[in-house]
């Protein structure tokens, strides 16, 4: 399997969960939309596996890469989402989200198929990389929701225990991914911690997520609490993606 591939598989699966929102939408069971939705993921996770033996090491290297786990994992995040709420909207916002970063993908794959440097030979490489994916997957899901929560001002009770279950389980896989980076760091480099700019990000990031916690706890209105998420949402796209094209960035241990 190698990167040629994913255009097919990709197509494949977003045509099978698009058909797979539109039969919940329309149909009387949702026995069809499900299966759909399934079998997308179930042909997305073959292109996965085929890449990661191909190359010999999990495809988790580059930003292209990290990219392709995302628009898997926010998949999973509106279905599993959409399974205990029942919000068909967010399966196909996630949907949506999803065709995006793969599009991207498509036209800036930035995935390579070399060896892992030294540093990344490590057991902390897989599970510190898809925590981080799969908690801004939960992330942006939140955005998604804080979105719709904002043009129902007025009914959005209803969604916030949706909203508030993504952040805290979101915020949850985020710091185990900064604890198991610490860890990873102390074994490659000497140091839990350095203040490179992509660790400087992440505990900015992190600290916005926590505002939009505690504001919860304090009980503010929500009508401003909600515009927390989107603005820590594109805090955590610097992190994730912007630092790598800082200037004071190209000299960090975070880009490859």
């Amino acid at each position: 399997m190698s990167w040629s591939h994913f255009i097919y598989f990709a197509f494949g699966s977003l045509t099978l969960w698009s058909a797979g929102v539109v039969s919940l939408y329309r149909a009387k069971s949702t026995t069809a939309g499900k299966t759909l939705i399934l079998a997308g993921v179930l042909l997305f996770s073959v292109f996965i596996a085929g890449l990661w033996i191909a190359q010999g090491h999990p495809p988790l290297r580059t930003i292209g890469e990290t990219r392709l786990w995302y628009s898997f994992f926010i998949i999973i995040v509106g279905f599993a989402t959409y399974l205990h709420w029942g919000y068909k909207w967010l399966m196909g916002y996630s949907t949506l989200v999803s065709a995006v970063f793969i599009f991207v993908n498509l036209l800036k794959p930035e995935i390579h198929t070399t060896n892992l440097m030294p540093a990344l030979r490590s057991v902390w490489f897989v599970p510190h990389v898809t925590v981080y994916i799969l908690s801004y997957a939960m992330l942006g899901a939140a955005t998604i929701a804080s979105f719709v929560a904002l043009k129902e001002l007025r009914s959005n009770q209803r969604l916030m225990p949706l909203i508030d279950n993504l952040v805290y389980i979101g915020f949850g896989f985020l710091m185990m991914g900064m604890l198991m980076g610490a860890i990873w760091a102390k074994e490659a480099w000497g140091d839990y911690w350095s203040w490179d700019p992509k660790e400087v990000w992440a505990f900015i990031t992190a600290t916005a997520y926590l505002i939009y916690i505690h504001s919860r706890l304090r009980g503010y209105p929500l009508k401003y609490i909600l515009w927390l998420l989107p603005v820590a949402f594109i805090l955590l796209m610097i992190t994730w993606i912007g630092v790598n094209y800082l200037p004071a960035a190209q000299g960090s241990i975070h880009v490859y």
